[in-house]
């Protein structure tokens, strides 16, 4: 019944559930590194009350979070829908556990609405993440795929918004981050234009040429490539600039300097550069060093400019495309103060680690005309390459599980196990955490993956089986048996090794030219007939939750029905046929998105899908595709 429940704040207490800072309770915090940034949650309650306490505000808010799971609540996926929460009396708690990974994080990506950023926030601490990361200065490029509906216009009008209504509601993030203690990580890409008046969130598909827009003073510091300093693919975001020039070294120091000053509520600032990869300065000056010997330059150029200005901003420089390649003379002096970010965007999701670890080679920089690592094992070894140069301070993953590779996870079963194997992996090697690049929407068919992520990170003792078992339990209940059954069975035929080109009897034909795999998506529509019926039994319930996870299922069916027409087509080699049925595919969900956009990001499936049937759509200019 619950009825008035008393809140109060009194140290003197000594009955009900008091909650507050460990050291405030006189509890020890000596085993973790960094109290501010290393979690540890207490419980100790009866029936009537007790202590529920972390060493941080945040971890208070987390160890709350703990007792509650404790009591029976799950939290599946995001908003009240998601929640699983029993009717049941409390029961005696004692627990004091400090989380594997000290950074749990989740950054934007995708098709942005801001609901959905609010309500993804709101679920973070719910699943024991304690990191949020807001990608760009002004992050229009995520919310204007969303709000220009882009690949769904005939159904949905687009609905512009602008530079300053984004900037707003960052700012509504950023307060949402800090309620919780959340760590705030800022920014990323855009440093390398914004810091000379160049707007970062122009992009090649905007109506207008930008590159009219910059000045002869401006386009100095901008990096030469094939004889021009202009923007790379027409886009600030792809574009480095000239890190030999030293006014243009200060104005960048003073840039990112002036921004951390300013927004001292961001405890990491990002400080990546360009995205994209091949796209460095090539004059006389900048080739005399590689681009991370220049990065490290710069870090402790700014180290020491936010030093002599009293600010303690943390910064994360970023091992990503170019940088890979760890410097050959300079290093960071100051390492307190700055995290290394491994980012290894075009890393194989089919496989971790192998059983024999790293004995991959890496090879010698050349600029402009490297080839990306293409496995674990090689950016592991590119980052001991960065041990060796000097590198001893902490560490930390950026990942894309939850960006393009879930669209060929047919259920989430199989990339959930990866990641199990993953975050096990990164922390063996001395990596203490990760920040998941992916869209707030990853939710469909369920969200198992996602939530296999966070209590992986949260604890990694856990196997992917215990996981999916607590999860499936809960969103499902009594349906649980057959609706994994059903999904298990749909994994089985989309393969995920096929779906990410491994698979190719005949690679002249196309990527994903296998007969035998089109006999196999022949099954998917008596699977899916079968599925239904399991659907249908279990299509209502007293529990919320598993109500809305099996309507969810319901669209679901029909995305692989059409989905595996397509895939057949493509696999018999007929990618006329193929294209066709994939642009119903798109038309179908792009009808019933607004159904389902809380869990299931239209757009950014659109574009992942796409690397299967890029071959003859029309439809999605690649200006549009590259904007990541």
């Amino acid at each position: 019944e619950g009825g008035d429940v008393k809140i109060a704040y009194n140290p003197d207490a000594k009955d009900g559930f008091r909650l507050g800072l460990m050291q405030d309770f006189g509890l020890d915090v000596s085993d973790v590194e960094e109290p501010e940034l290393d979690d540890i949650l207490y419980i100790d309650c009866d029936t009537e009350g007790g202590i529920i306490a972390g060493d941080n505000p945040r971890s208070v808010l987390l160890a709350v979070y703990e007792y509650l799971r404790q009591m029976g609540c799950r939290w599946l996926m995001p908003t009240v829908d998601g929640e699983y929460i029993p009717v049941q009396d409390v029961k005696p708690v004692k627990y004091r556990f400090a989380p594997s990974m000290r950074y749990r994080g989740w950054c934007n990506e995708g098709a942005e609405y801001q609901q959905c950023m609010m309500d993804a926030i709101e679920f973070a601490p719910k699943v024991g993440m304690n990191t949020f990361m807001l990608e760009f200065r002004i992050p229009v490029s995520y919310y204007r795929r969303y709000y220009d509906h882009l690949y769904n216009e005939e159904n949905r009008k687009p609905e512009p918004v602008s530079n300053n209504q984004v900037i707003q509601w960052k700012r509504q993030c950023e307060t949402e981050i800090a309620k919780r203690g959340l760590q705030f990580h800022d920014i990323g890409h855009g440093w390398t234009m914004d810091s000379f008046g160049i707007d970062s969130s122009w992009r090649s598909y905007d109506p207008v040429d930008h590159e009219t827009e910059i000045s002869d003073d401006q386009r100095q510091y901008m990096a030469l490539m094939n004889g021009e300093r202009k923007l790379f693919s027409k886009t600030p975001n792809w574009t480095n600039f000239c890190m030999s020039n030293p006014e243009g070294q200060r104005k960048f120091v003073k840039y990112v300097a002036d921004y951390a000053e300013n927004h001292t509520n961001s405890d990491y600032l990002h400080l990546w550069l360009a995205d994209g990869t091949n796209n460095h300065c090539e004059c006389d000056e900048c080739k005399k060093k590689t681009p991370s010997d220049f990065y490290m330059i710069l870090m402790n150029m700014l180290d020491e400019e936010l030093t002599r200005r009293g600010l303690d901003t943390r910064i994360v420089f970023i091992v990503y495309v170019d940088t890979s390649w760890a410097p050959k003379e300079e290093m960071i002096v100051n390492q307190k103060r700055f995290t290394l970010m491994l980012a290894p965007i075009t890393r194989s999701y089919t496989e971790t680690l192998p059983e024999w670890g790293v004995k991959a080679v890496t090879v010698p920089y050349q600029r402009n005309k490297n080839k990306m690592p293409k496995d674990l094992e090689e950016y592991f070894a590119y980052f001991n390459d960065w041990k060796a140069a000097g590198w001893k301070g902490a560490n930390i993953c950026y990942e894309y599980h939850f960006w393009r590779h879930q669209y060929f996870d047919i259920s989430g079963i199989e990339i959930s196990k990866l990641i199990v194997e993953d975050v096990k992996t990164y922390n063996e090697y001395g990596i203490n955490g990760i920040i998941e690049d992916g869209s707030q929407r990853c939710f469909f068919p369920t969200g198992l993956l996602f939530y296999t992520y966070a209590r992986t990170l949260f604890d990694d003792s856990l196997s992917a089986d215990e996981i999916r078992e607590d999860y499936f339990s809960h969103i499902f209940g009594e349906g649980k048996a057959e609706l994994e059954a059903y999904l298990t069975e749909l994994s089985k035929v989309f393969d995920i090794f096929y779906l990410m080109k491994r698979r190719s009897l005949d690679p002249s034909i196309s990527p994903f030219y296998n007969p035998d795999m089109a006999k196999e998506f022949e099954k998917v529509p008596e699977i899916v007939s079968r599925g239904r019926e399991v659907i249908k039994k279990y299509y209502n319930s007293d529990v919320r939750v598993q109500t809305a996870a099996v309507r969810l299922l319901e669209l679901h069916a029909d995305f692989a029905t059409a989905y595996a027409k397509a895939l057949y087509y493509m696999a018999l080699g007929d990618d006329v046929r193929a294209v066709e049925e994939y642009e119903k595919l798109i038309d179908e969900m792009g009808c019933r998105e607004a159904e389902f956009e809380g869990w299931y990001d239209f757009n950014l499936s659109v574009l992942s899908l796409r690397q299967i049937f890029v071959t003859k759509v029309s439809r999605l200019p690649t200006a549009q595709i590259q904007d990541n």
